[in-house]
């Protein structure tokens, strides 16, 4: 059965009357532990490093955004209630794939460890399992994560936008945000929703300016929000979309010299 990551109730029968309650409610279950987030500056590199090498892995594979976006909860997750020691890379790469390897069967996409031999990466498939199955337990079971993407359709729904083109455009761009959102750290701070509501209002400031006022009251009146929490959280997005729209223009700059130019600049952004 297939994991959508948009609407994360969608393939359980007993969940068709979910709530919107519900799905507020249990977000928090699906984030990092709260105490991790003032990590050392050691323990915080060693996460840099793993997300690094997801993100380099689906440049490598070809893998869907949602595959890799899913292996980054999982891995934000596990990393914040199991310690790894420093020194052992291999280590790290493991539990990497590990994730990996489940976001792809939440998915249903086709990977194997094989496709990343090629990464200078050489684990055993018996590694990967086992460490798949401590990564099971530490999260509780807990893998078809509440992420951003299904509040994006609760909240374009509060605006009451007639206009679908626009709806469409604003939930793509505000995708779009999202996953470029999964290399600032400081996102972790906040809930999916907040991250949700804020990515739709930053889309809305850039895309359409004169909606974005009645999509900014409509999303401030949710019950769910705290409009203090939702400022900075958006203040966060929009530094990191200033530092986004530099890179494009790097990469732009570098576009008139040698493609590995290109390669290396887009390979330091995924870094970032």
């Amino acid at each position: 059965m297939e994991f959508h990551l948009e609407d994360p109730f969608a393939s359980f029968k007993e969940h068709q009357n979910c709530t919107v309650s519900l799905l507020f409610a249990s977000e928090s279950d699906h984030m990092p532990s709260p105490n991790s987030l003032t990590s050392t500056h050691s323990h915080l590199s060693l996460r840099c490093e793993a997300v690094s090498f997801i993100l380099q892995v689906q440049f490598s594979c070809n893998l869907e955004p949602f595959v890799t976006y899913l292996a980054i909860n999982y891995l934000h997750r596990f990393m914040s209630r199991q310690e790894i020691q420093q020194g052992k890379p291999w280590l790290l790469r493991l539990v990497a794939i590990s994730c990996l390897s489940l976001a792809s069967k939440m998915k249903n996409t086709p990977f194997s460890v094989s496709d990343i031999q090629e990464q200078g990466c050489v684990l055993e498939a018996q590694c990967v399992q086992k460490m798949e199955f401590l990564i099971l337990g530490a999260l509780n079971w807990r893998m078809r994560s509440i992420t951003p993407f299904p509040f994006l359709h609760f909240f374009i729904s509060l605006s009451e936008f007639i206009d679908q083109a626009l709806k469409e455009t604003l939930k793509e761009r505000a995708s779009e945000i999202i996953f470029n959102a999964q290399n600032e750290f400081k996102i972790l701070e906040y809930k999916p929703s907040t991250i949700a509501a804020c990515a739709l209002m930053s889309a809305s400031h850039e895309l359409s300016p004169a909606q974005y006022s009645i999509l900014r009251d409509s999303i401030t009146s949710c019950e769910y929000i705290d409009e203090e929490t939702l400022s900075k959280c958006f203040n966060l997005i929009q530094e990191m979309e200033t530092k986004e729209s530099m890179m494009d223009t790097t990469t732009s700059f570098l576009s008139t010299e040698t493609p590995m130019s290109v390669l290396e600049i887009n390979i330091k952004r995924q870094r970032i």
